[in-house]
C-alpha cells in the first residue's frame, strides 16, 4: 500500500505515543513541531484517567456482562443460544479473573477454562470468534491448525500463534499473557490411529497436540521475533501462557458415530436414517451427549483434553434459521446486494419463497450458512451483469423460480418520459369563416 502522509522533513507521520503511522490509526493531532498523537491513544488516555484501564491497556472497571457480551453476538450469529451464552461467560470470567488478579493477592488459584466448540461446517464456529475480536480491549487473534507441524519439522509450529497474539498486543508482552487465542480446525491433528499409540511419529497430529499442551497448561514460552530466522544466540521474547484464555474450533466429522456407539447403538437402526434433515436432527442431539472420553477415542491426547473443561456444541442451521442469516445479522447477503443495486439506482426485492429456497439449495450443499454467499452469487450474477447497462429498471423481483428454475428475475421498469410535440391551434370567430370553410 502506497504511502503519502509525510511531514514537512518527507519523513512519514507516526503518532508518538504508541509509534502507529498515520495510515494505520484514524487522525492525528499536532502539537509542538514534531510531536503528534493519535486518536486511540487520546481515548485510552481518557480511560486511564478515569480508571478505567490501568497502565497495561487491561480493563478494570467497565466489565462487559454476559448478557452484554451475548447481545452483542445475537446482532451477529443467528441460533447457537447455548454456545454464546457458554462464550459469554468463559469472556467474562476472564476479564474478571485478570482484574481480580491485578488487584487482589489471594491464596486462591483462578484458573482458566479453556473452551471447545464442536460443530459442522457452516454453523458459526469461527463467526462467534470473529465477532468476538470486534468487543474484547484484549488482545484476540484467531489462528488455523491445519498447516501446523511438530517444532523441528517443515511447517509453522505452535509458536506461530504466540507470534501473532504479539502482533495484536503490538509487542507488548504484558498486554499478549493476557489475550485470547482461537485455534481453529483442531480435529485436523487428531491421532492418525484414534485413541490408539501410534508406533510412528505422528509429527502433524500427536506431536502438534503435545506442543499445545505445552502452552495451554502455562509456560514461559520463547517466541523468536516476528520476520526474523531462528539460529544460534538470539534474542527471544519471554511470553507467559499461563493466563491466555485458549478457545478451539472443530467440526469432528464422525464423532456422532463414536457417540452412538458408546450408547449401544448399531448402523442397522439409530445410526441409519434415510433423509438428510433426520440426519441432521439425529447428529445435533448426539453432540450434546458429547464427553472427554468421545474427543479422547477420537484422537484427541487424554492431557490436552482434560485442559479443555468447558464443551459447547454448534446445531445444524435449518431453512428457517439460514433465510434469518440471510436478511437480520448486520451486513447480511441481502443487505450488501441490495446496497450494489441500490448504487445502480435499482432496487432488489427477494420474496419469502425465494429465501426459502436459497436456504435449501445451501443444506443440499452440505456447507451450511458458508455457502449462502456462494449460492448467492450464482444467483445474482446475471442480475448484477446486466442491470448496468438497463437504465430504465428501477426494481429487480426475484422469485422462488429463479433460484429453482433459472428464470430470469421480474424486472419493473420506469415511466418512459416521451417528448410530447405541442401544436398551436388558433381560434377564428365563426362569423369570420367563409362560406366555403363552413
Amino acid at each position: 500500500m502506497s504511502e503519502t502522509s509525510n511531514d514537512n522533513t518527507g519523513n512519514y507521520k507516526y503518532c508518538s505515543f504508541c509509534g502507529k503511522k498515520e495510515q494505520e490509526v484514524g487522525k492525528l493531532i499536532e502539537g509542538r513541531p514534531g510531536v503528534t498523537i493519535c486518536d486511540r491513544c487520546i481515548v485510552f488516555g481518557m480511560q486511564f484517567l478515569q480508571g478505567d484501564v490501568n497502565e497495561d491497556g487491561m480493563v478494570l472497571n467497565k466489565l462487559p456482562k454476559p448478557i452484554e457480551i451475548k447481545n452483542f453476538l445475537d446482532s451477529y450469529v443467528i441460533s447457537q443460544e447455548r454456545a454464546k451464552r457458554i462464550l459469554s461467560v468463559a469472556v467474562y470470567n476472564h476479564f474478571k479473573r485478570i482484574k481480580y488478579l491485578k488487584q487482589h493477592d489471594s491464596t486462591v488459584e483462578l484458573q482458566k477454562s479453556n473452551i471447545m466448540l464442536i460443530g459442522g461446517t457452516g454453523t458459526g464456529k469461527t463467526l462467534l470468534a470473529q465477532t468476538l475480536a470486534r468487543i474484547l480491549s484484549v488482545p484476540f487473534i484467531i489462528a488455523d491448525a491445519t498447516p501446523i507441524t511438530e517444532a523441528g519439522y517443515v511447517g509453522e509450529d505452535v509458536e506461530t500463534m504466540l507470534q501473532m497474539l504479539l502482533v495484536a498486543a503490538d509487542f507488548d508482552e504484558k498486554a499478549a499473557s493476557h489475550g485470547i487465542i482461537y485455534v481453529d480446525e483442531l480435529d485436523k491433528k487428531a491421532r492418525k490411529s484414534g485413541a490408539n499409540v501410534s508406533i510412528t511419529r505422528d509429527v502433524s497430529g500427536e506431536g502438534v497436540q503435545r506442543a499445545l499442551l505445552r502452552i495451554v497448561e502455562g509456560t514461559i514460552a520463547n517466541v523468536h521475533p516476528v520476520g526474523e530466522r531462528k539460529h544460534p544466540g538470539q534474542q527471544f521474547i519471554r511470553l507467559d501462557t499461563s493466563n491466555i484464555l485458549f478457545i478451539f474450533g472443530g467440526a469432528f466429522d464422525g464423532l456422532t458415530d463414536i457417540i452412538a456407539e458408546r450408547y449401544g447403538r448399531n448402523n442397522a437402526g439409530f445410526l441409519a436414517e434415510k433423509t438428510s434433515v433426520k440426519k441432521e436432527v439425529r447428529d445435533t442431539k448426539l453432540l450434546k451427549k458429547v464427553t472427554h472420553r468421545d474427543l479422547i477415542k477420537y484422537g484427541i491426547i487424554p492431557e490436552l483434553a482434560g485442559r479443555i473443561p468447558v464443551i459447547a456444541t454448534l446445531e445444524e442451521l435449518d431453512v428457517d434459521s439460514l433465510c434469518r442469516v440471510l436478511t437480520e445479522p448486520k451486513d447480511c447477503l441481502v443487505t450488501q446486494y441490495k446496497e450494489f443495486l441500490k448504487m445502480d439506482g435499482v432496487e432488489l426485492v427477494l420474496k419469502d419463497k425465494a429465501l426459502r429456497a436459497l436456504a435449501q439449495k445451501a443444506i443440499d450443499m452440505g456447507t451450511g450458512a458458508r455457502g449462502l454467499r456462494s449460492v448467492m452469487e450464482d444467483v445474482m450474477v446475471d442480475i448484477m451483469f446486466d442491470i448496468p447497462s438497463e437504465d430504465n429498471v428501477v426494481q429487480c423481483i426475484v422469485h422462488e423460480d429463479c433460484i429453482t428454475k433459472n428464470v430470469q428475475p421480474t424486472k419493473v421498469l420506469g415511466e418512459s418520459v416521451k417528448e410530447e410535440v405541442e401544436v398551436e391551434v388558433k381560434e377564428v370567430p365563426l362569423e369570420e369563416l367563409s362560406e366555403e370553410a363552413v
